[in-house]
């Protein structure tokens, strides 16, 4: 009986390690058995391999794979090195040629790019004309926002050359090709059940698993220089707490979304930091559609009750910047030309009581014609910021007198399509990845846009908009975006309330990992990670 009680306390040991070494190394995004074996093989072979942790590569935001003409997976196609568009942007947020050698614009309608000559896609097919042609036009039937950005009427290809005619003058038709959505994929070679397509990036998808993983080789033939990374992993971990302890315990090589709280835990000398201002706001749509926030003065009180001071300098560290209109400071058509309602608690109880809202019964919430001043706030938990901004919401609307209720969850895009079911949405966006101020209006403003969650209309708004679509002077273009952000404002219809200063957190090891202002271009054939001194362990 003693040898048998031996052999079971053995067995226990050896089933208890397994499971600590499954829960610290373990499947943070799902079964990540295939992963580890190609890391395992890869590493066997002397190949380097390396983890990126991301708390956003997900269905919640849009993301389900890399297929960039579906939703917004073209972020996670160019932002992962697999994919790439024909333009794309410098450090200074400047247009320069990628997959395009060149361009030029024969008439107001019609823009003639030249392709690079040297450009094959995974598949091994060539990357010419024709191969844009296919790109171009079946994003634009089954890609609603691009159809509408592109306003493509024809094209045209000649060897390594696209001719682009547009049904009206689109001044900012290189800017659009320049968005995710616009990386250049081979239709012959199709688009795998999984999400998966063949571009031209140093790197090639081989497998994926929607909301838990994507697994990546090196492309031997890329056109730009050699890959340093044999395979690399991206992991989905939306849960901030366990993206922290996964970097911590060295499971993952990198980290995308860490909570500001986490910073101070990698400020040493074991780890290294990649920061960027970006243009990602995080911001509030009214919903029009809703009895309470249809009132003008709920919506203004909202605007007058967030302490956005508060939120940036306390719960995000000052990792950011308050924000007044969609656009950071320094943007020609943003910053400090805008004007935002500032923080005042007092002045905001005063136009609700002027609008009827009262609080008759004492107990600190304000009522009017027998309704309660309660808001239903809708966000999503990917994001970090985004729960710490209704919380904080929270309480400095409660002071004023309005019940907020928090939904913070996965399924918010579901909910938002739905007007009966909220009235303000807290949602972070990238409001200008394209470096022109007429991406976030097309997109979020107008009646027709794809994203008008609030279901906002404004005349002067359409009219704007419409003279901004057709003008090509930066400098007019600038004015009507200042103009059209005045709008926003006046009516209340969002409350752009921080910016945020992005970081990337590695190992002090990885090499070439650098946070770019329009929060893609991440994965690239710089990044490297150099072999640690023998015995040297930080994780």
């Amino acid at each position: 009986m003693k040898k048998y009680g031996t052999i079971l306390r053995a067995l226990c040991l050896i089933m208890s390690i397994s499971l600590f070494s499954c829960l610290l190394g373990g499947c943070f995004a799902g079964n990540d058995s295939s992963q580890t074996r190609g890391n395992e093989q890869a590493a066997a072979a002397g190949g380097k391999t390396f983890v990126l942790g991301d708390t956003t590569f997900n269905p919640e935001n849009e993301e389900p794979d890399i297929n960039p003409h579906n939703a917004y997976s073209g972020w996670a196609c160019i932002r992962y090195g697999v994919g790439e568009t024909l333009f794309r942007y410098s450090d200074a947020m400047e247009l320069e040629p990628w997959l395009a050698e060149s361009w030029e614009q024969a008439d107001a309608d019609t823009w003639v790019i030249t392709l690079r000559d040297t450009v094959y896609f995974t598949s091994g097919r060539k990357m010419d004309g024709q191969a844009v042609k296919e790109c171009l036009e079946h994003l634009i039937q089954v890609h609603s926002r691009a159809r509408s950005d592109l306003m493509i009427r024809s094209i045209e290809a000649d060897g390594q050359t696209v001719t682009i005619r547009t049904k009206e003058p689109k001044p900012a038709l290189l800017n659009y090709l320049s968005d995710p959505y616009g990386g250049i994929i081979d239709m012959q070679a199709g688009i795998t059940p999984e999400g998966m397509v063949s571009a031209t990036g140093p790197y090639k998808a081989v497998s994926l698993e929607s909301g838990a993983r994507l697994d990546l080789v090196k492309n031997e033939n890329y056109w730009n220089g050699d890959p340093k990374i044999d395979q690399i992993t991206v992991r989905t971990i939306s849960d901030g707490d366990t993206l922290t302890m996964a970097l911590q315990s060295g499971e993952i090589d990198a980290a995308y979304g860490l909570p500001y709280a986490s910073y101070p835990l990698f400020e040493n000398e074991a780890y290294a930091f990649s920061s960027c201002a970006t243009s990602r706001a995080f911001f509030l749509w009214m919903n029009f559609e809703s009895p309470i926030t249809r009132d003008p003065a709920v919506r203004r009180a909202i605007a007058m009750g967030i302490d956005k001071e508060g939120f940036v300098n306390t719960l995000l560290g000052g990792n950011g910047y308050p924000a007044a209109g969609a656009y950071p400071a320094g943007f020609a058509f943003g910053g400090e030309q805008i004007q935002a309602r500032p923080y005042d608690p007092e002045g905001a109880k005063t136009v609700l009581e002027e609008a009827g809202w009262r609080d008759t019964d004492g107990d600190g919430i304000r009522e009017k014609n027998g309704e309660v001043l309660a808001i239903r706030w809708l966000t999503y938990p990917s994001r970090q910021e985004l729960p710490l901004l209704a919380e904080s919401a929270q309480a400095s609307l409660r002071a004023i007198g309005m019940d907020v209720s928090i939904n913070s969850t996965a399924d918010h895009n579901r909910i938002r399509t739905d007007p009966t079911q909220w009235d303000v949405y807290a949602s972070a966006m990238v409001t200008a990845p394209t470096g022109d101020p007429e991406y976030f209006f097309t997109t979020c403003c107008l009646e027709q846009s794809a994203a008008n969650n609030g279901h906002y209309r404004n005349d002067r708004m359409e009219e704007l908009a419409k003279e901004l679509s057709g003008t090509f002077d930066a400098g007019r273009r600038a004015e009507l975006a200042v103009e059209m952000q005045r709008l926003l404002l006046e009516d209340d219809a969002f409350v752009f309330c921080s910016h945020l200063q992005m970081s990337l957190v590695c190992r002090a090891q990885v090499t070439g990992l650098t946070a770019h202002p329009c929060d893609y271009y991440e994965i690239t054939a710089d990044l490297d990670v150099r072999e640690e001194p023998q015995g040297e362990n930080n994780g």
